[in-house]
């Protein structure tokens, strides 16, 4: 039998104002967020801009200085039991056990919410079902692979039946492979009506996923929407020029975009090649306009720089995520 949780609320997680510091340093500097019941957000920022913190707050594991914050109703630092009853954690580091089973480590946290023994049998089961770990129930934690030891550290967090579930970067490390196969998990998580909260460094798991994105840098909100309107913002296309030699890119950049060339457009927008480029050969180029192709490699032409590659595509969130947080690099 689950855990019900029958308190209904409109808007699941909602923080208003919060600021933290440590010693003298500031981590947070008035965070506003609304995660609507039902639905996923995506809290995105560089490393250091506070994201961690924030979940930490929002999961009563860290009091704010300042500002409020609710989730499932309840207030993170007056109903701190009552918010710990609501929620499940999948942090950064993996809390299951290694040297115990599967099975073993399910029936260990039915345990500390206090789950009968048959009653946590059968709630283990039916998540090592759920997370594909059936066949694995009866092998000791070490033996498993990546992939498995956190879909099975997702599956402690759910022995409750939370409602709402924070993800801490839950797939920082995984192989392409194992990273869609949790994907799917969340997927049907969010399907199943669980309200989630992830924090990721790969952009293109927010964009998979994600009903809104948050980013926050330097302590604050920078933008607040969903993906395809973060999207839109960004607005001009991309032009993406590999180069024949590593050592052009610094003059490429100087010729497209730099005052010493006067017949360079003035749209164009050098920016660092995404991550996962294949190369250190890239340049990105924000164009308004198609015929800034044609004039973009006329320019590298004259100046003697040879260009092997050109793809012109539509932003993604990699784009949106630099643009924002350019000012803090």
């Amino acid at each position: 039998m689950n855990v019900i949780h029958s308190r209904v609320f409109t808007d699941a997680i909602v923080a208003r104002g919060l600021t933290k510091s440590f010693g003298g340093t500031r981590v947070l500097s008035g965070i506003d967020l609304t995660v609507p019941t039902g639905s996923l957000l995506a809290l995105l920022g560089p490393n250091g801009s506070g994201k961690t913190t924030t979940v930490r707050i929002l999961t009563t594991l860290l009091a704010p200085d300042g500002g409020t914050a609710t989730v499932g109703g309840h207030d993170v630092t007056r109903e701190g039991v009552a918010v710990r009853r609501t929620i499940g954690l999948t942090s950064q580091q993996a809390t299951v056990d290694d040297l115990l089973t599967g099975r073993e480590n399910l029936e260990l946290f039915a345990g500390l919410y206090h789950l009968g023994g048959r009653r946590a049998r059968r709630r283990a089961g039916e998540l090592l079902e759920r997370f594909d770990l059936a066949g694995a129930a009866e092998r000791r934690v070490e033996t498993y692979s990546g992939g498995m030891r956190r879909r099975l550290d997702l599956a402690a967090s759910m022995v409750s039946a939370p409602p709402i579930l924070f993800l801490d970067e839950p797939t920082t490390g995984l192989d392409p492979r194992s990273r869609a196969e949790l994907w799917a998990v969340i997927r049907e998580l969010l399907a199943s009506g669980t309200t989630i909260l992830l924090t990721t460094q790969y952009l293109e798991e927010a964009d998979q996923l994600a009903d809104r994105v948050v980013v926050i840098n330097e302590g604050r909100v920078a933008a607040d929407d969903s993906p395809a309107a973060l999207k839109r913002q960004v607005g001009a296309e991309r032009l993406v020029l590999r180069l024949s030699r590593a050592e052009d890119l610094p003059r490429a950049g100087t010729v497209l975009t730099g005052p010493s060339s006067p017949a360079a457009p003035s749209s164009f927008a050098a920016a660092p090649a995404g991550p996962g480029s294949p190369t250190d050969r890239e340049l990105t180029l924000a164009v308004q306009d198609p015929d800034h192709l044609r004039r973009a490699l006329d320019l590298l032409h004259r100046a003697g720089i040879a260009v092997e590659h050109v793809e012109l595509r539509t932003p993604t969130l990699d784009d949106v995520f630099f643009e924002l947080t350019a000012a803090a690099a």
